[in-house]
């Protein structure tokens, strides 16, 4: 591996397992749209258990389901797809040499496919255990027992909190898992790109979590929320 894509490399590492601890003290600091978000769905979950019927929560979580249910499948369609071309032989390979706009050793190229699938490969795994983890709530919501005493309510609303978010979460790190998928596949045009790709989509994804109109608007609704709820 030449120096300049070693450099390459080293970067995109550092932007991509760099991220999630940067988003915590972010967290920490100022607030992020996914910190905001697991205040957001402790209240619907202590709402939902003052709720005497549970169709609208569970119909919300259905389609939670079904979105990442969606994304899974079509992670594992791209994963089929590279790992074609990266174990199809020498064919595909200098067929896919073509694309780039510099002539690298076979071994290189495959060391540019190979990681584009370890960042699908990683989102699928997110994927599956987030639908594992969403349904366990689901079932958590449908055996949730109509209880009078307000702290059964506030532990039980904790419970499905403490599934729901952990699930979401995984959620969000496989969709993420498509941004540095995109950057790592900028390696095939040569290792500045796949440098201007990981910087590009790492300040992405930052702006998204503090500054986007989402993340303002969510913010708002933690203010107005968070005081209402119990504390941990």
């Amino acid at each position: 591996m030449t120096i300049p894509d070693g450099l390459a490399l080293a970067f995109f590492l550092v932007c991509w397992l760099g991220y999630g601890p940067l988003l915590a003290g972010l967290a920490r600091r100022s607030g992020s749209l996914n910190d905001d978000m697991i205040v957001v769905r402790r209240a619907w979950m202590r709402v939902m258990t003052h709720r005497e019927v549970r169709i609208v929560d569970s119909q919300l979580m259905g389609h939670t389901i079904n979105s990442a249910g969606f994304f899974a499948s079509t992670n594992l369609l791209l994963i089929a797809a590279v790992a074609s071309v990266l174990f199809g032989g020498d064919q595909a390979l200098q067929g896919l040499a073509s694309v780039g706009t510099d002539t690298v050793p076979t071994r290189i190229l495959e060391a540019r496919l190979a990681l584009v699938l370890v960042c699908l490969a990683r989102g699928l795994l997110d994927f599956i255990w987030s639908i594992r983890q969403m349904n366990y709530a689901l079932a958590l919501i449908g055996a949730a027992p109509e209880v009078d005493a307000e702290a059964d309510r506030q532990a039980l609303g904790e419970a499905a909190a403490d599934l729901l978010n952990p699930a979401l979460s995984a959620f969000s790190q496989g969709v993420r898992g498509y941004y540095f998928a995109l950057a790592a596949a900028a390696w095939l045009f040569g290792p500045a790109w796949l440098g201007l790709a990981a910087a590009a989509v790492f300040l992405l994804l930052v702006w998204r979590q503090a500054a986007s109109p989402a993340a303002r608007a969510v913010r708002t609704a933690r203010r107005l929320l968070e005081p209402h709820l119990p504390p941990r």
